[in-house]
C-alpha cells in the first residue's frame, strides 16, 4: 500500500533538489505533481486541494537556513502534513478497564469476523489479557462456524447461542466473562450489504445493552472513498471510537487512509496488512507518513521482533552488522526467527530507502523460505561465513546439493547483499534520505 503515491511524491520533492531557496516558482512543479499523486492514490479532492495549500503555503513562509538544503526542509513540511491528515496523535485501543468490551461493527465483506480473532490474538500477546469472543452475527451462513475456527485456531474461546437474539447473547455473554475471568470481551455483530435500519437498530440496542468500551468500525480499503459515506453513516448512530482499514496488503492504493480522520473525525486504530490471523498493525500517523516517504519504519520492525529474538541475540546481530560480519549462517537463524514474524518482504520494505534499492518491489512466496534454507544448508560451513568465495563451480555443487538452480542460488546471493549493505549502513547511521 502506499507505494505508488510515495513513489510520486518522492519524484515530486526531487524537482527542487538543488535549489538555492524555495520560492512559489521552483515548487509549482512539485506541488502539482503531489496533487496528481494523492488525487491518483483515491484521495478525497477537497483534502487534496488542503493539503497541497497547507504545505504551499509553509514552504513559502519559511527561511531556509545554511546548514540545511531546501529539500530537506520540503520533505519535512510534506511528513508533517501527512503526519497531521493521519490523524497526528496515536490513539491507542482502551485496555485499562476490567473488563474492556470491544463491539465489532462493519458491511460484510469488509474482514469483520477474521479481525476480531486478530485484535483477540493482539491483546493476548501485547496486553496480557484473557480475550472472549462473542458470536453476535446470527444472519451470515457459517458466520458463527468461521469465528469458532478462529478461536480454535488460536485457543480463545468463543461463546455462542446459535440463532438467538443478539441482544439476549451478549447479556448472556458478559455473565460467563465474568464467571470465566475473561477481561476483554470482543462482540462480532452482523453485517448487511449496505446500512439500512434493522441493522442500525440492532446495533444501538447492543450498545445500548452493554455500553461498550470501543466501538470500531471495520473497513474494506478497497472501498476508496465510499468508505467516507460508510464511516459517516455508522458513526451518525454509534459512537464510534474508532475504524480499523483491511485489505491494505491487496491492490488498494491506500488513499482512504489519507482521507478518513480529516472527514470522519474517527481515528484509525490498525490496519489489516495480511491475512494471517496475526496481520494486525497498530496505526501510527508518524510511521505511516514515514513509509509513505521511503524513511522506513524501524519502530515498528522492533515492536516485531520484540519477543522473537532475545536481547543477547539481538546485541550480537547489531555488533555483527555494524562490523559487517553478518554472513549467511547468521542469515539462516534470523530466517528462522523471521517466520514467526510473517511475510519477509514486509519487513524489508520497513527499511529506510528500501524503495529506493529495489526492495519494494521483492515479492518472497511462503514456499521460497523452506527454498531458501535448502540453498544455504548446503553449502559448507565456510562459504556460509565467505559468501563472495562461491562462485560458478560452487554454485553447481551447491545446486545439485538442493535441487534448487543456480540463478535461484544468484538471486539468493544479490538479495543478500543489498541486505547486508542496508543494515550495515542502518548500524552506522549512514543511512542517507531517500530522495
Amino acid at each position: 500500500m502506499f507505494e505508488y503515491m510515495g513513489d510520486r511524491l518522492s519524484n515530486a520533492i526531487k524537482n527542487i533538489k538543488g535549489m538555492g531557496r524555495i520560492t512559489d516558482e521552483n515548487i509549482s512543479d512539485a506541488m502539482r505533481e503531489i496533487r496528481t499523486a494523492l488525487l491518483e492514490a483515491d484521495v478525497n479532492y477537497e483534502v487534496v486541494k488542503e493539503f497541497v495549500r497547507n504545505v504551499k503555503e509553509k514552504a513559502l513562509g519559511l527561511e531556509v537556513e545554511k546548514n540545511l538544503k531546501p529539500e530537506e526542509l520540503f520533505i519535512k513540511l510534506v511528513k508533517d502534513e501527512l503526519v497531521s491528515l493521519l490523524g497526528g496523535d496515536y490513539v491507542p485501543l482502551e485496555t485499562s478497564k476490567h473488563p474492556t468490551i470491544l463491539m465489532m461493527v462493519g458491511l460484510q465483506g469488509s474482514g469483520k469476523t477474521t479481525t476480531s480473532g486478530k485484535i483477540a490474538n493482539l491483546v493476548r500477546k501485547k496486553h496480557k489479557k484473557n480475550p472472549l469472543l462473542v458470536a453476535c452475527d446470527v444472519y451470515r451462513p457459517a458466520a458463527i462456524d468461521q469465528l469458532k475456527e478462529i478461536g480454535a485456531s488460536l485457543n480463545i474461546p468463543v461463546f455462542e447461542r446459535g440463532k438467538a437474539n443478539p441482544v439476549d447473547i451478549v447479556k448472556e455473554a458478559l455473565d460467563y466473562a465474568k464467571e470465566n475471568k475473561h477481561d476483554f470481551i470482543i462482540i462480532d455483530t452482523a453485517g448487511r450489504l449496505h446500512i439500512d435500519e434493522a441493522l442500525m437498530d440492532e446495533l444501538v440496542n447492543i450498545e445500548n445493552t452493554v455500553k461498550p468500551n470501543e466501538i470500531l468500525l471495520v473497513i474494506d480499503a478497497m472501498m476508496g472513498q465510499d468508505a467516507i459515506n460508510v464511516i459517516n453513516g455508522f458513526n451518525d448512530k454509534l459512537k464510534l471510537t474508532g475504524a480499523i482499514l483491511t485489505k491494505l496488503d491487496g491492490n488498494t492504493k491506500g488513499g482512504v487512509a489519507l482521507s478518513v480522520r480529516h472527514l470522519t473525525n474517527v481515528p484509525i486504530k490498525f490496519i489489516g496488512d495480511s491475512e494471517k490471523l496475526d496481520g494486525l498493525s497498530e496505526f501510527y500517523p508518524e510511521r505511516m507518513a514515514e513509509r509513505i516517504l521511503d524513511m522506513g519504519d524501524i519502530l515498528s520492525i522492533a515492536e516485531k521482533v520484540e519477543g522473537i529474538i532475545s536481547e543477547d541475540d539481538a546485541h550480537d546481530l547489531a555488533r555483527k552488522m555494524k562490523k559487517g560480519d553478518y554472513d549467511l549462517e547468521d542469515f539462516l537463524n534470523n530466517l528462522k526467527q523471521i517466520k514467526k514474524l510473517g511475510p519477509l518482504e514486509n519487513l524489508l520494505k520497513m527499511l529506510p530507502g528500501a524503495r529506493k534499492a529495489g526492495l519494494g518491489d521483492v515479492n518472497i512466496d511462503p514456499k521460497d523460505m523452506a527454498h531458501v534454507e535448502a540453498i544455504i544448508l548446503s553449502m559448507t560451513p565456510y562459504e556460509r561465513k565467505h559468501p563472495e568465495v562461491i562462485k560458478n563451480s560452487r554454485k553447481v555443487r551447491i545446486s545439485k546439493g538442493c535441487g534448487r538452480s543456480v540463478e535461484e542460488i544468484n538471486r539468493l546471493l544479490k538479495q543478500f547483499e543489498q541486505m547486508k549493505t542496508m543494515m550495515k549502513q542502518l548500524s552506522n547511521g549512514n543511512m542517507k534520505m531517500p530522495f
